[in-house]
């Protein structure tokens, strides 16, 4: 199989629809976000900006292309000083792992760790009520990748709370259990990605679940 670089993003699309990711990897052209997915994606962010401080001060990782793309090696780079620094917050973390990568929400190093094999605690924010099933993939693709580079004691879920307070539910059994089989999920992905023609997969609950798919009216043959 040609080698193919795999994004969180690619992961976890890959892991609700085969043919999502084949399009978004061949056709992206026939992407069509839905009005209420925008404003879904727009809240997501803004929550996700906020509690980049929920811990105090924090360093940032994100780093951006001229034409607005993610630069995932600047942000990988930014990440390995902040570590050997001895940064305590760093959001949105940046690694790399046999050509996977992700960038945490929030990564925090452990109180009292020592300092010549440091421990961190990693946290996923989610705009949601309550932690999903997904969410715990979406964490475990995450560790899994980071792992190859640091030490992670422990993965939190956080969530918006009643008042708009954050809400942390500790996962990190649910995603260390994930681990072992990780790599023929991320196999699974990748034998999607790499069909040579469009997946034949029948329309059901996965368009329409967590969001509307962007590519709903390409498989639903309506212009939308």
């Amino acid at each position: 199989m040609k080698k193919i670089r795999l994004t969180k993003t690619d992961f976890m699309n890959g892991m609700r629809c085969g043919k999502m990711v084949w399009l978004d990897n061949h056709h992206p052209e026939y992407k069509k976000l839905a009005p209420e997915v925008k404003e879904l994606f727009a809240r997501g962010n803004e929550f996700g900006d906020q509690a980049m401080g929920m811990f105090g001060e924090y360093e940032e990782m994100s780093a951006y292309f001229e034409d607005g793309h993610i630069d995932c090696g600047t942000m990988i780079k930014r990440t390995k000083q902040a570590i050997k620094k001895g940064t305590r917050v760093i959001c949105e973390a940046a690694f790399t792992r046999d050509g996977l990568y992700c960038a945490m929400d929030t990564l925090r190093l452990d109180d009292g760790c020592d300092p010549a094999d440091p421990t961190y605690t990693m946290y996923e924010v989610k705009d949601a009520p309550k932690v999903e099933p997904w969410f715990i993939m979406d964490a475990a693709f995450q560790y899994y990748v980071a792992s190859k580079t640091i030490k992670i004691s422990k993965v939190f879920i956080v969530t918006r709370g009643e008042t708009d307070t954050y809400e942390t539910t500790k996962v990190t059994r649910l995603v260390e259990a994930t681990q072992k089989g990780m790599p023929v999920l991320i196999d699974h992905v990748k034998a999607a990605i790499a069909s040579s023609e469009e997946p034949t997969i029948p329309c059901g609950k996965d368009c329409e679940e967590p969001y509307r798919c962007p590519y709903w009216g390409h498989c639903h043959n309506i212009d939308i």
